[in-house]
């Protein structure tokens, strides 16, 4: 065994073997340790990389053993596939996408349901006529909020990449907010006629589309058309027992199934 190396990744602190850290001579690290590549200290004279310290610790672990070690509830594998992609170990590349071919075919089986509900409220804001000259003016607005719940957490990271909110002039995926891996709250409203743009993030209002066609989703019906055409296209079917048809064509309650 080498002399212990302790490494600061991010601010969390590792302590390894050189044997460990060079047992992949062509990876970022076999480059970093053997020389190829120059290292940077810390204030302490720890070997320092400005990288996810969390994340780290799997990597570590392949290098000790060669096997990918995650708990059953782990949630990051965008954020570990990144870091994989950046140390560039090509064993532990190939044990990645082996793991996610695994955990997708386990997620075949899969329900998805969804809650919609829909009102109307009145918006005021202000409409600029000249340079000094502003009239008070309100409208009607559109108001939209869908309640999502799927055992497949992959296919609520493929919706999240469909589906973005308007606000502030910018585009953002919702998966930004998706805390919880089953389940998804999205609010938005209609755009109303007359109502200038800056209103919109004055009122803190979200506007819905859907990328790459560029489609604002404006009403109910458009999107129950995207979602079934998202879901569908991932091997989803509506259930034919759950919902009451009457509930399915008012756009309250949308079920979808998927079976292997």
């Amino acid at each position: 065994m080498s002399e212990p190396i302790t490494l600061n990744v991010g601010g969390k602190l590792y302590t390894t073997s050189l044997s460990t850290l060079t047992s992949f001579p062509d990876s970022m690290l076999g480059a970093m340790f053997s020389g190829k590549i120059p290292t940077k200290k810390d204030s302490q004279g720890n070997c320092f990389i400005d990288r996810d310290g969390k994340i780290f610790r799997y990597i570590l672990n392949f290098l000790r053993t060669s096997h990918l070690d995650l708990p059953e509830d782990f949630q990051e594998m965008g954020l570990l596939r990144r870091e994989v992609d950046f140390y560039q170990i090509q064993p532990l590349i190939e044990a990645l996408q082996e793991k996610e071919v695994e955990l997708s075919k386990a997620e075949k089986n899969a329900m998805l349901n969804i809650t919609l509900d829909q009102k109307t409220q009145t918006v005021h804001f202000t409409v600029r006529e000249a340079p000094q000259i502003y009239s008070l003016s309100s409208s009607n607005m559109e108001v939209f909020s869908a309640h999502i719940f799927s055992t497949s957490c992959l296919f609520l990271k493929l919706l999240g990449s469909k589906l973005y909110y308007c606000f502030n002039g910018n585009l953002s995926s919702i998966s930004s907010y998706l805390q919880d891996p089953n389940h998804l709250t999205l609010d938005w409203v209609a755009s109303v006629e007359g109502l200038p743009e800056e209103e919109y993030t004055r009122q803190n209002l979200k506007r819905l589309w859907v990328v790459p066609d560029n489609k604002q989703i404006n009403s109910f019906q458009v999107f129950v058309e995207e979602v079934l055409k998202i879901a569908m296209s991932d091997g989803f079917c509506i259930d034919s027992a759950h919902p009451h048809t009457s509930d399915f064509m008012n756009n309250k309650i949308i079920r979808l199934i998927r079976y292997k």
